[in-house]
């Protein structure tokens, strides 16, 4: 098992003021319905601005819960091991995701495909994949923000929820949170990985991430 270090709750505050309706800055989510042998069902990717409002809503509410768990106990930070960082990583297929905002379909088939080989259930399931951006105002050295930006922080946040009916998902039982919001910046050597039940963690996430074996 690779390394855990503390999350600073305040920076994860950060970023979580901002998940409201009106203040969201969530450009895109795609994402894949599983069935439970592992095959692709079906497969979503669309603008979220261009979402109506009660579907901005409830898509929002499935991302929120990553950052918004407790940290540091149902969110945690890892650092990505060197193997999870090689040519043909994980890593590289993420910041792949991410630096093309979702719009790369070959690179989300990948993912996909590579979280139903190595995730096993009993259930139906749905990956969830959100694209954020966040302007990182400056802070004066009493913490007091300035309002100016010269930096943006673009991160990924992927929920693995059950799904029921016709294609309804519950609350995510894993996921994570990719690149990590480090100091206030963007730091790709780790990631925040979120289990629904700590106790009882979900191993196959961390196999994906290639943060065990």
């Amino acid at each position: 098992m690779t390394s855990i270090i503390p999350i600073n709750r305040e920076e994860i505050l950060e970023l979580t003021r901002r998940m409201t309706l009106s203040r969201t800055s969530m450009t895109r989510i795609a994402g894949s319905y599983m069935d439970s042998e592992g095959f692709i069902d079906g497969t979503f990717n669309t603008n979220f601005l261009k979402l109506k409002p009660k579907e901005k809503e409830k898509n929002l509410a499935i991302a929120k819960i990553i950052p918004f768990s407790p940290t540091n106990k149902n969110l945690k930070r890892y650092i990505l091991p060197e193997n999870a960082c090689r040519p043909g990583g994980i890593r590289q297929l993420l910041l792949g995701m991410k630096s093309s905002a979702l719009k790369n379909d070959a690179l989300l088939e990948a993912f996909y495909e590579y979280v139903a080989e190595k995730y096993h259930t009993d259930h139906e399931y749905a990956i969830y994949l959100f694209h954020n951006t966040y302007d990182i105002p400056l802070k004066t050295s009493d913490k007091k923000n300035l309002w100016e930006s010269e930096e943006m922080y673009e991160y990924l946040i992927c929920a693995i929820c059950p799904v029921s009916g016709d294609y309804e998902p519950g609350e995510p039982e894993c996921g994570f949170l990719f690149p990590a919001f480090q100091d206030r910046t963007e730091d790709p050597d780790y990631i925040d990985v979120y289990q629904s039940n700590p106790d009882l963690p979900q191993n196959d996430l961390l196999k994906i991430l290639q943060l065990c074996d």
